[in-house]
């Protein structure tokens, strides 16, 4: 007797009638996606991380950090390239590295997550004046111009998996907060801006790009005092990076097909 041929439908075993074929659409959505995902070392980067890997995506984490044992995914070492964002030659390395390990394949999510937010020596918010040129260049490079580069660079592998850009902005990009710096506030101001020009321009191209602005977070860099801005909050509590990554997995997901050019508050109602 011969063997069926793997192209022969499988009879359901009580009908004997032939299984219907998955339809182009629904191979596309069982196969094994991937991420790349900036700013992986801690909170919402850890979260997202986690989360997309529970989903069964294939995770290329950036940061300028090395891996450490601390980060809570399996294929970290395998699938970690270490980049200074803040630096434009090491981050043209990082991108060829990300390229060579994406392999010509499909990209179906690019996750800017990285950002700082310099403090003055004894800890205190930055503003215009007191920040130096070289404060405001650094944070521009992280917060604003990596993630145009690597969306730029990763343009032909997004293009092939219809992928989708979630850039991270802050509740600091609409408002004055009493912690984030100033060169931080424009730098996210600027990138919700960039979100919605990325958004036009790269929709015809099957790609969604979408933001999230968090507001209070509990990670393990909050600034001191961010308990007394609780009271402010209509939910009366800080937001988990658990709750950020379930927003980022839904920008990035099916569920989220025909949302492009967004930028979604993640803050309790801060922003009221």
């Amino acid at each position: 007797m011969t063997q069926a041929s793997e192209e022969t439908p499988e009879r359901c075993p009580i009908t004997g009638k032939l299984a219907p074929r998955p339809s182009a659409d629904e191979a596309a959505e069982n196969e094994q996606k991937t991420l790349v995902l900036t700013g992986a070392s801690q909170g919402i980067g850890h979260a997202t991380a986690k989360l997309f890997q529970e989903h069964g995506w294939r995770v290329l984490t950036c940061s300028r950090r090395a891996f450490t044992s601390s980060c809570p995914w399996q294929e970290g070492p395998e699938d970690h390239v270490q980049i200074d964002l803040g630096d434009p030659d090491h981050r043209s390395i990082g991108l060829a590295e990300l390229k060579k390990r994406l392999a010509g394949g499909a990209l179906h999510a690019l996750v800017n997550n990285a950002g700082i937010s310099p403090k003055s020596e004894a800890g205190s918010r930055l503003g215009p004046v007191d920040t130096g040129m070289a404060t405001w260049r650094l944070v521009f490079e992280v917060n604003f111009f990596a993630p145009i580069v690597l969306a730029r660079g990763l343009m032909e592998e997004l293009v092939k998996g219809s992928g989708s850009i979630v850039n991270v902005t802050s509740i600091a990009g609409s408002r004055v907060h009493p912690f984030a710096g100033t060169a931080y506030a424009t730098s996210k101001a600027a990138l919700a801006a960039l979100t919605r020009e990325m958004a036009a321009d790269f929709g015809p191209k099957g790609i969604r790009v979408n933001a999230i602005a968090p507001g209070e977070i509990d990670t393990p860099i909050l600034s001191p005092g961010t308990s007394d801005l609780v009271k402010g909050i209509p939910l009366d509590r800080l937001g988990t990076p658990e709750e950020v990554a379930q927003t980022i997995y839904f920008l990035c997901a099916q569920s989220a097909s025909y949302v492009t050019g967004s930028e979604i508050h993640i803050n309790g109602g801060e922003h009221l």
